[in-house]
């Protein structure tokens, strides 16, 4: 017996009372005549995430070159998808150093950071920078999706006063610009980050059901439900069951915004001043930021993130895994035992919680491969050894394999000071071609080869 197959738009969405919320890519998106034939290309997702202070990079830099190579301690966390992963050393970031303006390396090299450009050292309005990295994927690639970029992170910023030895607060607390004056200021808060994926439920649904909604606050997938089922009687199981999945996931994503908003109030001192919705666990906040990430992957809402655990130069302190001293004090360490091994947690803390993203892209479908292979995941920083403020032989490791086009389960080590711009060249040719028309970027001085072997 046959039965009917259905398709459906690739930009299908869930709509209700003025609320759309996109939807993962189902095979009733696929015509019939097309499961036969080669599968189309599936668009990059490409994110860069930040940490500050630098790494200590003995505790960083894997054993062993090529496919033998084993990952020491602080890169542990990634052990189950080594497979996943291009450990690169070797790269440097000239611009990040003095190079006659004196101190404040830590504002500077994230100016730096994505941009690859010696920023203008000011602390007043005259802030020049670059265009970075991943704008110039996203005046490529944004006009396919609802945001063309996003970008978050997990500590207030300043876009203006003197934050480091005389660099603006801009430079410190971004490192997406939109041009050579204009950071593209990051979104700290998981519920105006959610709401900029979903929308913003509460008010789309005071406008027409005022009365009702004082009653009770409805989400976003209540919203929209109706809708979702009116969708799922036309999908095969397969596709009913990812996109039960799916909405689990938002589900869950919203809760955990909403508790957040609540333990937040709950916890604070009276006189704290913290943005609602910010929780009150550094750990879940990160956590929160990551998995709104990957909704926004998984939805095609965004192909191009940036997030920043932490602002250049901060001096949080850890005291969720023991460390009740600042950051930035720490990392000037000098090679006091007690304070690099206060380093090694908050670096293994931070790379537990980008582990955790990195396994959930891989056990994310994404068409007929992992949400992970069809991405480029950077992390890094743009100091490597923050005792000594060194801007060679940065921290940065590559997750995904970008399509198909990059081959992971590697550590190569390039010449020294090969430009990290060199990198950010190939990853734009990658991400939707937004390189064809770039010939250098930063201080490149090419393409970075070695990327497939």
């Amino acid at each position: 017996m046959s039965s009917k197959r259905w398709l459906i738009s690739r930009r299908t969405v869930l709509r209700g009372l003025g609320t759309t919320m996109a939807i993962p890519l189902l095979d009733a998106m696929t015509p019939s005549s097309a499961l036969a034939a080669p599968a189309a290309a599936a668009p990059i997702r490409t994110a860069f995430v930040y940490v500050p202070n630098g790494i200590i990079m003995k505790d960083w830099t894997p054993s062993g070159m090529g496919t033998n190579f084993e990952l020491p301690s602080i890169l542990a966390p990634l052990n189950p998808v080594k497979d996943e992963l291009l450990v690169l050393s070797g790269l440097a970031h000239v611009h990040a150093r003095a190079n006659g303006d004196g101190g404040g390396d830590h504002a500077r090299c994230a100016g730096t950071f994505l941009t690859g450009v010696q920023v203008r050292k000011t602390s007043g309005k005259d802030i020049h920078a670059g265009v970075s990295v991943d704008q110039i994927i996203a005046d490529h690639v944004g006009k396919n999706t609802s945001l063309p970029s996003l970008e978050i992170g997990c500590e207030p910023g300043r876009q203006n006063g003197n934050c480091d030895s005389g660099y603006s607060c801009a430079y410190s607390s971004n490192i997406s610009w939109r041009t050579p004056s204009m950071p593209m200021a990051k979104e700290i808060d998981p519920r105006q980050a959610f709401n900029r994926l979903f929308g913003d439920a509460s008010a789309q649904a005071s406008k027409r059901e005022a009365a009702k909604q004082a009653m009770y606050r409805r989400s976003v997938l209540d919203l929209v439900l109706g809708d979702a089922k009116s969708l799922s009687g036309q999908l095969g199981r397969n596709d009913q069951h990812k996109l039960d999945e799916y909405l689990e996931s938002v589900r869950a994503v919203e809760k955990r915004v909403q508790g957040a908003e609540s333990e937040s109030k709950d916890r604070l001192p009276a006189d704290a001043q913290i943005p609602e919705g910010i929780p009150a666990e550094f750990a879940e906040h990160i956590r929160l930021m990551y998995d709104l990430m990957l909704l926004s992957f998984q939805t095609d809402t965004t192909r191009i993130v940036t997030f920043m655990h932490a602002n250049a130069g901060s001096n949080r302190s850890y005291r969720e895994i023991g460390v009740s001293d600042g950051h930035h004090s720490l990392s000037h360490h000098q090679g006091n035992p007690e304070w690099i091994e206060k380093l090694r947690k908050i670096d293994l803390f931070h790379m537990t919680e980008h582990a955790r993203f990195i396994q959930k892209m891989r056990d994310t479908r994404d068409g007929d491969r992992s949400l992970l292979d069809n991405s480029m995941i950077l992390y890094g920083c743009g100091i490597s050894d923050g005792n000594h403020h060194s801007h060679d032989n940065l921290p940065v490791v590559l997750a995904g394999k970008a399509g198909g086009t990059i081959t992971t389960g590697r550590h190569v080590k390039y010449k020294f000071e090969t430009p990290l711009s060199n990198l950010f060249l190939s990853m734009m040719d990658r991400a939707g071609g937004a390189g064809e028309r770039v010939a250098s970027f930063g201080d490149s001085t090419g393409r970075l080869d070695q990327l497939t072997a």
